[in-house]
């Protein structure tokens, strides 16, 4: 059974068609790598699978349970977490403090007036934990406004992380970002998806990242599915070529 079950979806805003009659599937420990042209409808259909829009028709399954119209918050108790395009961090907080608030949601201790002795050492303990694994430990107590793109990247990925999901959603996190910090994001990519066992749906421009870090790819033209395969069945169709990466000599 597949982790994440996309089944005939479409998203309409009035006349306009932004997903149309989309099917994908993606296996436990996946990393599928979703890319396309501007328009293309990558984001809306982001949306749909982590909740954000309900979808106009069609189904969307996590872990075999159709989840088609649970709220976010409800997907995240379930198992999903995702990022966006533009960094959600709490630039005014530190670190620590930005990877507090997940982790303490996690452990169901938010709003909670007072904690005991040892539900506080496993938050530090976890925070500790997330900061190591994100290669942020140098930063811990510095305020993320004040970190470079890439850190604070990196901090709302593990931001995400801290709610222990089995699939995590990546909308381009490398966004924005020089080739230095590019790499370094990948890097971070590659080692949760082997060292946590996550599966990753992953949506990026920089095909550098995709080709590189993808197990499959789904390709989306005008809302919806061109191609899907392989790294190199994706480089060599002409479809896509012609649609995305140039057409073909």
């Amino acid at each position: 059974m597949s982790l994440l079950e996309v089944r005939h979806v479409s998203q309409h805003f009035g006349s306009l068609v932004a997903v149309d009659d989309v099917s994908m599937a993606v296996e436990a420990g996946e990393l599928r790598g979703l890319i396309g042209p501007n328009g293309a409808g990558k984001t809306t259909f982001f949306n749909l699978i982590s909740g954000f829009f309900k979808p106009t028709a069609g189904h969307i399954l996590l872990d075999g349970r159709d989840i088609t119209r649970l709220a976010p918050h409800e997907r995240v108790a379930r198992g999903m977490a995702r990022t966006f395009q533009i960094t959600e961090i709490f630039p005014e907080l530190s670190v620590r403090e930005n990877l507090r608030i997940p982790v303490e949601l996690a452990q169901g201790l938010r709003m909670q007036p007072w904690l005991t002795r040892a539900a506080d050492v496993r938050i530090k303990e976890r925070i500790d934990e997330l900061m190591q694994l994100g290669g942020l430990g140098a930063h811990a107590n510095r305020l993320v406004g004040e970190l470079s793109h890439g850190d604070q990247r990196a901090t709302e990925i593990m931001m995400a992380l801290a709610l222990k999901p089995r699939l995590l959603l990546l909308d381009e996190p490398t966004a924005g970002m020089g080739s230095h910090e590019t790499y370094s994001t990948s890097v971070l990519i590659r080692k949760l998806h082997r060292s946590q066992n996550l599966t990753i749906v992953l949506v990026e421009h920089d095909m550098r990242v995709i080709f590189n870090l993808a197990d499959r790819i789904t390709v989306l033209a005008e809302g919806a599915v061109l191609d899907e395969g392989a790294p190199d069945e994706i480089a060599a169709s002409e479809r896509v070529q012609e649609a995305y990466l140039g057409k073909a000599a």
